[in-house]
């Protein structure tokens, strides 16, 4: 738990952090525009050479590098050249931070992530005075979502799965089923179909340029014999099953009926089978002041996950801070006799086996 500031110290921080937004903002356009990209596969550049590469304006192109500079985001070989002359390069250290997409301090899409979350401004500001939410297509950060989860799927959910030895020898059986309920882009899927090539999977999620991108992913990995993205409502009680497994990573906090989801869950599995739910390793009860993670959680509550969730009539509108207790009594709702949290270890995740 960290002290309330003073006022000289709350203006500094509110200063500081005006900064870091403006550099935020900057990764995002360099993201974007592919500028991080060009300098990765064809080296360092002039601020001319930059633009010809990305199809920009060389006078733009200039200034960003050189607030890149400032920021040290960037290096430049010469700062007393002139202006057009000097070369630009990403330091070796800032690869996996800003280009290296399965890397897993890969953090370009969580900058973009940010700046997305506050597009819909007038739509935040009018769903706080009326309580009818925020559709998710609003915000148009699908692919922001996916690439900031897809470092962890492909380096980590082995491991995951691994771990909990009544899954891993479920899944090792020829014609497992799962069912990645909210897949996204559905790198969660790819990943679970290369773990375990005995499985398939259905990839569900209710947002059609998700799956959009999910169809695309999954034939960009060959993987279209096993993975099979669908557009469906996690509350649909008639989920394609009988699975093995239920998967819903990061997701049980946005559902506007996150019960019904458990209870269409639990009803399509087979005997014997269990579902995994992963979502924010927040503290177990609320605290002020509170840590990094408390703070980040609940910035992106306001301004994305409870107000997603308040879309349908009737919403649970849990938001992003999900307490342990609250997955539990979500779990007991829908009818599972036991919900386990595991001893799997995830900074920002924390994990829970849902039995029948």
């Amino acid at each position: 738990m960290t002290s309330t500031p003073t006022t000289d110290e709350l203006a500094e921080r509110l200063f500081s952090a005006v900064v870091d937004t403006l550099e935020v903002a900057s990764v995002h356009l360099g993201a974007r525009l592919g500028f991080y990209r060009a300098l990765a596969d064809a080296g360092d550049a002039t601020a001319g050479e930059l633009a010809a590469r990305t199809g920009t304006v060389s006078r733009c192109v200039r200034e960003w590098l050189e607030q890149q500079a400032v920021a040290g985001l960037l290096s430049v070989d010469e700062p007393d050249a002139p202006a057009d002359l000097r070369r630009y390069r990403i330091p070796t250290a800032h690869l996996p931070v800003l280009v290296d997409q399965d890397d897993l301090r890969y953090l370009t899409p969580l900058a973009s992530l940010a700046i997305g979350v506050v597009k819909p401004d007038d739509a935040i500001v009018h769903a706080f005075r009326t309580g009818t939410g925020v559709p998710y297509e609003a915000y148009q950060v699908h692919t922001e979502i996916g690439a900031i989860n897809r470092p962890q799927f492909v380096n980590l959910v082995t491991d995951w799965l691994g771990s909990v030895p009544e899954i891993d020898l479920r899944l090792r059986r020829p014609d497992a089923r799962v069912a990645d309920i909210a897949c996204g882009t559905a790198w969660s899927s790819i990943a679970i179909a290369q773990a375990y090539p005995e499985t398939t999977i259905d990839a569900l999620d209710v947002d059609a340029a998700s799956i959009q991108a999910a169809l695309a992913n999954v034939a960009a990995t060959g993987l279209t014999d096993r993975v099979r993205p669908i557009v469906q409502d996690a509350a649909n009680p008639d989920l394609p099953g009988p699975y093995d497994l239920v998967t819903i990573f990061e997701a049980l906090h946005d559902m506007s009926h996150p019960v019904e989801a458990l209870r269409a869950a639990r009803a399509s599995l087979a005997d014997g089978g269990s579902v995994l739910v992963a979502d924010e390793r927040v503290a177990e009860r609320f605290t002020a002041p509170c840590d990094e993670i408390e703070r980040l959680n609940y910035g992106w509550s306001i301004l994305h996950c409870l107000l997603v969730g308040m879309t349908d009539p009737g919403s649970a509108a849990t938001g992003t801070v999900i307490r342990p207790a609250t997955v539990c009594d979500y779990a007991a709702q829908a009818g599972f006799t036991r919900t386990d949290i595991l001893t799997i270890e995830h900074e920002f995740w924390r994990f829970y086996r849902l039995v029948p």
